[in-house]
């Protein structure tokens, strides 16, 4: 396992250790479970298991491998991988006490390609998640929406409260993906209110970090992979949208908080609320770390979903409530940030350029 990720683990579990006992002798179940934020949540957990928990806390993943690359950790007492496709019902023979539904397809390269199959994880799989959930009487439920439910947001709704409704398209470009988050949330709602399930929703921000898809072509995979190849960092359009970016480890702090939290039936924002910053200042701090070249490139080349109206202008969350609720504060400033993330990158191309 890669250092840098060794690191984020530890301080995970450092920021979650005085609340990580709930966590004694139950069982995790998560979809998603190969993928970038999933294996966080199991690497954590493993962690956990080793140097916090007095009674280990059993993982179960569910995971399809359509997007999701592989575990970092093998099966074990503690740690069973099933590969299914959660359209489809499942049946889990033990005691489930916790569930983080955090399958979906999330960058628009690839959520494009599998147009109906994100609807459907958002949609069918939160479903089926939430049938598990209310059979098994849960201790708590979360699901991964996502800040593009939030859409093109208006200037006065910049930084954004969790009250705000949205301003998505229903038949746009991205519209498989922002409309199915929606419905997905709308399911834990009515499963809350109809069988009192005891669901937390979270809306991602922009996170980012070590073991991301480096060809999933969002904007820090993007940069360390052309930089990388020796070519310059592609900016597409003018590259004024603004975004803020959340580092990994202060992302899955703040989820484990929400999880293990008592506010059923609440909605969250998690990302960083500073610096607001434009993708070509991005690659302008990149280009300054490392001494490479910056190229426009019309939006064009990227497809319909990165076009000037599909793509959001600005994103910036208002994390009021979760920073007074859960307690969350981002600790990783932007440029250490991208330093953990392009030296992780740096191993990853190294490992391969030896294969």
């Amino acid at each position: 396992m890669s250092r840098i990720i060794e690191d984020d683990l530890k301080n995970i579990a450092e920021s979650i250790k005085d609340i990580a006992s709930r966590l004694n002798g139950k069982t995790f179940l998560i979809t998603g479970g190969a993928g970038f934020l999933g294996n966080y949540f199991i690497g954590t957990i493993d962690y956990l298991n080793k140097h916090v928990l007095q009674k280990p806390c059993r993982v179960i993943s569910i995971d399809n491998f359509v997007t999701g690359v592989r575990y970092r950790i093998p099966e074990g007492p503690n740690f069973k991988a099933i590969k299914h496709d959660i359209r489809e019902q499942i049946k889990i023979d033990e005691p489930v006490h916790f569930i983080l539904h955090a399958a979906g397809i999330a960058s628009p390269k690839f959520y494009r390609d599998y147009k109906i199959q994100t609807i459907d994880v958002a949609s069918l799989g939160t479903r089926n998640m939430l049938e598990i959930a209310k059979e098994k009487q849960a201790e708590s439920f979360m699901f991964f929406s996502s800040s593009e439910i939030y859409g093109d947001p208006y200037p006065e709704f910049i930084p954004t409260p969790e009250t705000y409704r949205g301003n998505v398209s229903s038949i746009g470009p991205r519209s498989n993906y922002d409309e199915s988050k929606r419905l997905g949330e709308t399911y834990c709602i009515a499963y809350f209110e109809a069988f009192n399930v005891p669901v937390k929703i979270v809306r991602p921000f922009n996170i980012y970090g070590p073991g991301m898809r480096l060809d999933d072509f969002r904007v820090m995979p993007n940069f360390a992979t052309h930089y990388f190849s020796g070519k310059p960092l592609p900016v597409y359009g003018t590259g004024n949208q603004t975004r803020t970016f959340c580092y990994i480890s202060d992302a899955i702090t703040a989820f484990f908080k929400v999880l293990l939290s008592d506010h059923n039936g609440e909605v969250f924002n998690v990302g960083a609320d500073k610096p607001e910053i434009s993708i070509g200042g991005i690659a302008q701090i990149i280009a300054e770390l490392y001494g490479c070249q910056i190229q426009n490139i019309p939006r064009e080349t990227m497809g319909d979903a990165y076009d000037g109206k599909a793509d959001p202008h600005r994103r910036c969350p208002d994390l009021t409530k979760t920073k007074t609720k859960v307690n969350y504060e981002p600790k990783v400033d932007l440029r250490t940030g991208i330093q953990r993330f392009m030296e992780w990158a740096k191993e990853v191309h190294a490992q391969k350029s030896l294969v």
